[in-house]
């Protein structure tokens, strides 16, 4: 996948606005930047506007208008509201928000936060950094920034906004149950400087005050570890199906069978009466902080 930054001065301070390229492999969400931009066009025209013209109007490029009618760039919502106005659609083309909203993350990521939206109950298990539910996006950044190869400034962005649109979870009603394991490693682990690894700690612990959440440390000097192999995760639905991944079983694929969730349940339940409890995770985490 590759996002572009052109940020190219366009003369009378109009530039190319930084924004997300729309990813060839992701069908339906081209499918609804083209369907945005056709009718971005149409406003335009009906308003007897050159592209360029609403560019000046709006302070961004010729270039830019023309990528966004084409399909190929994923508008941002200020543009959405300054073009609405600038058309007179009466907030027509405002209204399309939600739509680009949906698009602009990558897909394998709206499908996921899909999963976590209807899920009743989420177990993860997180062996190298914090769990992405629980980041802060400071934490976040600094992840996505140390990535080789390097990832452009944008495509970093648009990553960290992702992961954070996926924790609205917290704020579902009803509250689904959700349970994170960390590893102590990750809890000492200062990936992108001390002060970040502080927040992050204090963010941990300000979850972990929900009645909905637990969190959970795995101590280092365990000499049984049922989550050895890797990352897991389990998402349980309200009609009773179950599915799940673990890097270490099945290809580290999602799975959907009984027999084989059932396999992976067994291993996250191991690893939960394995870790610290919740109360004595708190005290760990706090100690922590405290030396860090």
């Amino acid at each position: 996948m590759s996002m572009v930054d052109d940020g190219t001065e366009r003369g009378n301070e109009a530039v190319d606005e930084p924004g997300w390229e729309v990813d060839p492999d992701d069908e339906s969400g081209a499918a609804v930047v083209a369907a945005v931009g056709r009718q971005i066009k149409t406003w335009r025209e009906a308003a007897g506007l050159r592209a360029s013209e609403l560019g000046s109007m709006l302070g961004y490029g010729e270039d830019l208008i023309y990528k966004v009618e084409g399909g190929s760039r994923i508008p941002r919502p200020e543009f959405m509201d300054a073009v609405d106005v600038a058309v007179g659609a009466g907030g027509k083309l405002a209204a399309m928000k939600p739509d680009i909203a949906e698009v602009r993350y990558p897909k394998k990521i709206r499908e996921l936060a899909k999963l976590e939206a209807q899920a009743v109950e989420l177990l993860a298990y997180g062996n190298s950094t914090v769990p992405g539910l629980l980041q802060t996006a400071e934490y976040a950044r600094a992840l996505f920034t140390m990535r080789q190869p390097a990832y452009p400034q944008d495509e970093i962005e648009r990553g960290v906004a992702a992961r954070m649109a996926r924790q609205s979870i917290f704020e579902r009603s009803p509250a689904p149950t959700l349970g994170f394991v960390l590893e102590e490693v990750v809890l000492r682990r200062p990936l992108g400087g001390k002060m970040v690894l502080r927040r992050q700690l204090e963010h941990l612990l300000l979850i972990g005050e929900a009645r909905n959440v637990t969190v959970q440390v795995m101590p280092t000097d365990r000499e049984e570890h049922a989550g050895i192999s890797g990352q897991i995760q389990v998402l349980k639905f309200k009609n009773g199906t179950v599915v799940g991944r673990s890097e270490g079983a099945f290809g580290g694929r999602p799975v959907w069978d009984p027999k084989q969730t059932r396999i992976i349940e067994l291993r996250t339940g191991m690893i939960r009466a394995q870790a610290l409890t919740p109360g004595e995770s708190t005290a760990f985490i706090e100690q922590v902080l405290g030396e860090t």
